[in-house]
């Protein structure tokens, strides 16, 4: 590329051993210009253990000819991809593995742009950690949601309708057999949960920061244009190389304002706090939890979708997307705030038009008026905790009850559905040794099952207290994301059962009505540290020693920040 020094060419220029030893190995039948071309890596999260992310190598071929037609060299890279469904005991134990592999691969290798291949919940989260922390022109393509399923008539929503169906099952209002006829419905093609949870969450706050194509995120997995965007987005990535247009470039402190005014508008998932934040951190930008309460609780939630609403991801996309999201409020945006194109994202809003006002509701008709992230304070939380209103009970935004305790999530297990449980629809359950550092990995656990006896007596929502994660597909009123955890020494590995707990999410308050004094001279029981993990080696021992709280992302605290792109010595 005329003007241009690739990084590539530190590899591949010139005549010496080594440099005959890495365009040698690479030849493989292409010709001698191949090596004087931007190499775009595609980085893929595809595995057959992700089941969210396996038709990504599809999407990749057409990323390749993109990049092609664009006069790039195309690079396919299979990277560490996490499936939330499947790994033990979280996939957010490996969130920081994965970006800290990915990271040093894009480092290592002769690449010198990157299109990212991600869907599944920690997969965009980690690709753009190690995108940010090496710098490289970089470009995400998400893998798109999963179409509509219909079990007896009735549209399901993967994640939310799982949750739903279970406690009815529990309760005694759905039989078993009825349950697991429902799961092919549920899973009706390939691409990621079709309600609003962390893997759409993650699509659309990545699409705002600016680091997706305006329209794509949100597209179907099967919708043939995705293979359209990603052909696109492969031919953008070679440009991004000419322009020298590096992440550093486009991801400011606007684009994350611009990204919590989106989180708040869709009703995304929590665990985009934790996402952006460690995001935020690689890239040296001071987010705190406190601007995602300043910024986003007062935006209110247009999109009237699963879990907060009704309707799915199809359903959006048809509706007219993120873009008419954001056009609706977009006198909230930073208009400086500049995306993948090198152009301001208000400026690819101008033509977005909502198709259906039911799913994507009008600025002056919100589904919910002021539904963004609250952040609690108070003698139980210190450092913070989260709550999402646009999924809680309006009846239990402030509330008082009795603590019913559980030290770890096999005594919550053991003892949930113990009809002696002294327990009733006022109690708040808390469940802690959940954290980071307690489980370890911090688990979607915190939408804890209700008691059988309450459900089968008609209760269907309680307030409940953890300092772990619940999925984007879960409902409820759950204070979640407590900091510092348990494990941490956090005040919740002192609370006891009885111990009254209030709830004000108006005030923004989590307190349990103990004494200072009191809880100060308390000490957490046996049982309670008993819980916590203490693994004995590799990545488990690694990441307990090192992770970081909830309140600034849960990365390692050694991986913070960034180290660029520069690779010193030679390999041979």
């Amino acid at each position: 590329m005329a003007g241009v020094t690739l990084r590539s060419a530190a590899w591949y220029s010139g005549d010496g051993r080594n440099t005959y030893i890495h365009r040698a190995w690479m030849r493989r039948g292409i010709p001698d210009d191949a090596f004087g071309r931007p190499q775009i890596a595609i980085a893929n999260t595809a595995s057959d253990l992700v089941p969210c992310n396996r038709h990504l190598t599809e999407v990749a071929a057409a990323v390749r000819d993109g990049v092609h037609a664009a006069g790039g060299t195309p690079l396919e890279m299979p990277v560490l991809g996490l499936g939330e469904t499947q790994v033990r005991p979280t996939a957010m134990l490996w969130r920081n593995l994965a970006a800290m592999e990915m990271e040093e691969m894009f480092r290592a290798n002769p690449v010198d742009g990157l299109v990212l291949l991600g869907g599944c919940d920690k997969t965009i989260p980690a690709l753009l950690m190690a995108a940010a922390s090496v710098d490289l022109p970089a470009v995400v393509v998400p893998g798109g949601p999963m179409l509509t399923g219909t079990f007896r008539g009735v549209p399901l929503g993967c994640g939310t309708d799982v949750f739903r169906l279970s406690e009815e099952v529990r309760a005694g209002t759905l039989s078993a057999e009825e349950f697991a006829r429902s799961e092919s419905a549920m899973i009706r093609s390939r691409g990621h949960c079709n309600t609003m949870g962390t893997a759409s969450t993650m699509g659309l706050v990545a699409e705002a920061l600016g680091a997706v194509v305006p329209g794509v995120a949100g597209t179907p997995a099967v919708d043939s244009r995705l293979l359209e965007a990603a052909h696109g987005t492969g031919r953008l990535a070679v440009e991004m190389v000419a322009a020298d247009r590096r992440p550093s470039t486009f991801l400011t402190e606007a684009s994350f304002a611009n990204a919590i005014v989106a989180l708040a508008a869709i009703g995304g998932s929590t665990n985009a706090v934790i996402h952006l934040l460690a995001i935020a951190g690689r890239l040296g930008i001071d987010l705190t939890l406190d601007d995602f309460d300043r910024i986003g609780s007062g935006v209110p939630v247009l999109v009237d979708l699963l879990p907060a609403g009704r309707f799915l991801m199809e359903d959006f996309h048809r509706a007219g997307g993120l873009p008419a999201v954001l056009n609706q409020v977009r006198d909230l945006l930073d208009p400086t705030a500049l995306t993948v194109t090198g152009k301001p994202l208000v400026d690819s809003l101008d033509e977005a038009a909502i198709w259906d006002p039911e799913v994507i509701r009008l600025r002056r008709e919100p589904l919910v008026e002021h539904g963004g992230i609250a952040v609690l304070r108070g003698n139980l939380a210190p450092d913070g905790a989260v709550i999402k209103p646009a999924a809680a009970s309006p009846h239990l935004m402030r509330h008082r009850g009795r603590a019913v305790v559980f030290d770890s999530i096999e005594d919550f297990h053991s003892r949930v559905n113990d009809p002696a449980l002294d327990v009733d629809a006022d109690s708040v359950l808390v469940l802690r040794g959940c954290g980071p550092r307690g489980y370890p990995g911090m688990p979607e656990v915190s939408n804890m099952p209700l008691p059988k006896k309450l459900l089968e007596a008609g209760v269907r929502d309680m307030v409940r207290v953890c300092d772990g994660r619940m999925s984007g597909t879960a409902y409820g009123t759950v204070v979640l994301h407590v900091a510092p955890e348990a494990a941490a020494g956090g005040p919740l590995g002192l609370v006891r059962t009885g111990d009254v707990i209030a709830l004000d999410v108006a005030a923004r308050r989590i307190d349990v009505e103990v004494p200072d004094d009191e809880l100060a001279a308390r000490t957490p029981d046996e049982a309670v540290v008993a819980g916590f993990a203490d693994p004995r080696r590799g990545w488990e021992r690694l990441y307990v020693d090192h992770v970081q709280q909830a309140d600034t992302g849960a990365d390692l605290d050694f991986l913070v920040g960034s180290s660029g792109s520069e690779v010193s010595r030679e390999s041979h």
